[in-house]
């Protein structure tokens, strides 16, 4: 059996984080990453010579754990594509056009506004590293976001405008969230509008070498502490520390820092069991429901219309979102395209010719070159084994209040981290990393008075 200080499982940002951070700071670390693979629900691929970010991907200046998590390893980074037109799609009118940073005065865009305020008047009540300190959490968690649209008495183009808001920030419906997660997550982020801007906002910046580049370099820096290809099935612990099993080996650790997705995390055997706080947070924090798709042309033809590739759609369209993805140096098009929720589970079951065919009739608003793009890539995050759904948990209303002690508290020898459990930075990149940093700040505090008793 292999003895470490440390154990971390799962190597995608925030293990990584964990393990550079436990390293320095003297300890000895194994990374038991399952996938073959690391950056977890970051993932770049070439793709026939083109680096396609099938994962997150996007950068903002308020990310500042991510941003110098980069920087440290030199990983570039270049504006999205903001310029020209964005449209928008609703029923039985013609696209409609705005500039980035605005909205059209159309369909109640104003009303829809006000909600957006309101939610982040509530939102200022939180401090999202003691979101459990919430004086009305028990009022909030108990309330879904579509309950509070129904009291709010916003019109229905205003509430079909929000509820693409959810679809875009938490893969799912209004009548899925908790009121209290929703708040607790614009508050993590600094509001909704950075959540939800472009330039300046948190689709500000992406990665040259793709955005799991820096996941890439650290897994480097780490070396032969990162073992590929190992999913971890048993953690057995005491007072003493745990071994870590996977099919093929165990290790044994003075500590672990366990990272993944709720649902990952729920297929490991723990012995003895979790306490029942963080055994209902696991079992109650199920993935959002989205797929992203890259489709490849010769340029990106939108731009010489005006256009910045920017789709919303509220007609009906199971895409709700299109990107331009287009490579810094321009030398190919690429359009991204989001679809969330219902709109998934009724696309998804579908035949693959008829999933493209509807892809492409919503895309062709941009031009009728996007009807034949020289390639298509489908990601249908909710199959992907050790994710099962992104971009990450939606604790179930009540989640929060009833079992907030399970959210990120150690367990004996055991620390949790994943952007799931991070404050600032909930649900991205940002998050994880910071989630990472406590962690493993964490464990060598642990191991410092372990050693001086």
């Amino acid at each position: 059996m292999e003895n470490v200080d440390v154990v971390v499982v799962g190597a995608g940002y925030a293990g990584l984080a964990a393990a550079v951070g436990l390293v320095e700071g003297g300890a000895t670390v194994r990374v038991l990453e399952a996938s073959d693979r690391v950056g977890g629900r970051v993932w770049t691929r070439d793709e026939g010579g083109v680096l396609i970010d099938h994962g997150g991907q996007w950068a903002g200046p308020a990310q500042t754990a991510l941003l110098r998590f980069a920087d440290r390893f030199g990983c570039r980074r270049f504006p999205t594509y903001d310029d020209g037109q964005h449209l928008e799609l609703w029923p039985g009118s013609a696209p409609v056009a705005y500039a980035s940073g605005a909205l059209p005065r159309v369909h109640d865009s104003d009303g829809y506004q006000a909600l957006i305020e309101q939610l982040d008047t509530m939102a200022a009540d939180i401090d999202p590293e003691r979101p459990g300190a919430t004086p009305r959490i028990a009022a909030w968690d108990a309330c879904t976001l579509q309950d509070w649209l129904i009291s709010a008495g916003g019109s229905p183009d205003a509430n079909r405008r929000l509820r693409l808001v959810v679809q875009g920030l938490w893969a799912c419906e209004p009548r899925d969230v908790s009121l209290f997660h929703v708040l607790f997550y614009v508050a993590a982020n600094g509001g909704l509008d950075p959540l939800l801007g472009t330039s300046g906002g948190a689709q500000d910046s992406r990665f040259i070498d793709g955005a799991d580049a820096p996941a890439r370099a650290a897994a480097v820096y780490l070396g032969d502490a990162v073992r590929l290809g190992a999913p971890v099935t048993a953690i057995d612990w005491d007072r003493e520390g745990a071994t870590v099993r996977t099919a093929r080996s165990a290790v044994r650790a003075r500590r672990v820092v366990v990272t993944g997705t709720p649902p990952a995390q729920a297929r490991l055997t723990f012995s003895p069991q979790l306490p029942l706080p963080r055994r209902r947070w696991i079992a109650r924090s199920p993935m959002g429901d989205v797929a992203k798709l890259h489709l490849t042309y010769a340029e990106p033809f939108w731009r010489s219309r005006g256009l910045s590739g920017q789709l919303t759609t509220y007609d009906g369209s199971p895409v709700a979102y299109t990107f331009d993805n287009s490579p810094a140096d321009g030398s190919c098009g690429v359009l991204a395209a989001f679809i969330y929720g219902d709109d998934y589970r009724a696309w998804s079951t579908q035949p693959e010719e008829a999933r493209h065919k509807a892809v492409l009739d919503v895309i062709t608003v941009l031009g009728e070159e996007a009807a034949a793009p020289m390639d298509y890539h489908e990601l249908r995050w909710p199959d992907q084994l050790w994710a099962e759904g992104a971009y990450a948990a939606l604790p179930s209303p009540g989640t929060w209040h009833e079992h907030g002690a399970g959210w990120r508290d150690p367990v004996g020898p055991l620390h949790w981290a994943g952007t799931e459990t991070a404050g600032v930075g909930h649900g991205y990149i940002d998050g994880a990393i910071r989630s990472g940093e406590r962690a493993g700040a964490q464990v060598l505090t642990a191991l410092s008075g372990e050693a001086g008793q």
